[in-house]
């Protein structure tokens, strides 16, 4: 069996498991952020439900290295899941695996591809502002001179970031939180490109397909 074939019934394996750890862990997180007047054993659950996540990540990103044998340049082939590991922020992203993997069952997607990419990078955004708005409350709201004091805040500034507005009515002051807004702004410049040009693309298959009787094939 080569490595191409046991990496693959791997990821068959892991990816309905990682994308609910992946659910559990942001559940978790987001008792842990909000639910500030809960008891002690609560939070310590929580802790370690986020703990148990990222050792499941990261086994299951040392596994794939070790199956793909290919040194290093698997890093470089895979950055976005080594990204991952290291920053728990994108880990409910993971849930878009999952997500696609069920799309996909009987052998081919369900969906043309404009329309798969507008649903990814949705659900992306939702997961991405969700995580996001739960860091900068955590690290914003008791910081001197913030401008981010309730959760409801921090929703407002993580919709204004992804969607590249920038009221600037809500900003980050701390280094993490300004950090987050560099990172969630890259990804809303990435995400809305994606579902401007999936939607341009699929307008253009439609009009060509009314004019011509024909249009290039789905993908």
């Amino acid at each position: 069996m080569d490595n191409d074939t046991r990496t693959a019934r791997w990821e068959r394996h892991v990816d309905v498991p990682l994308g609910v750890a992946s659910l559990l862990y942001l559940a978790a997180y987001a008792v842990h952020v909000l639910g500030a007047g809960l008891p002690r054993p609560v939070h310590v659950l929580c802790l370690t439900v986020i703990l148990t996540t990222w050792v499941m990540f990261a086994v299951d990103y040392a596994v794939r290295w070790h199956l793909s044998g290919e040194g290093l340049r698997f890093v470089r082939r895979h950055w976005l899941d080594s990204v991952v590991v290291v920053l728990p922020l994108l880990r409910p992203v993971r849930v878009v695996r999952v997500y696609d993997a069920v799309q996909r069952r009987g052998g081919a997607a369900r969906w043309p591809l404009q329309a798969r990419v507008m649903v990814y990078a949705g659900l992306s955004a939702v997961l991405l502002g969700f995580a996001a708005s739960l860091v900068v409350y955590q690290v914003e709201h008791t910081a001197p001179h913030a401008t981010i004091r309730t959760f409801g805040d921090s929703v407002w500034w993580a919709c204004s970031t992804l969607s590249t507005v920038g009221y600037g009515d809500a900003t980050p002051v701390t280094l993490p939180g300004r950090a987050v807004a560099v990172g969630l702004m890259a990804c809303g410049l990435a995400l809305l490109g994606a579902v401007t040009g999936s939607f341009s693309s699929y307008l253009l298959e439609r009009f060509a397909r009314d004019e011509y009787g024909e249009g290039p094939p789905r993908s």
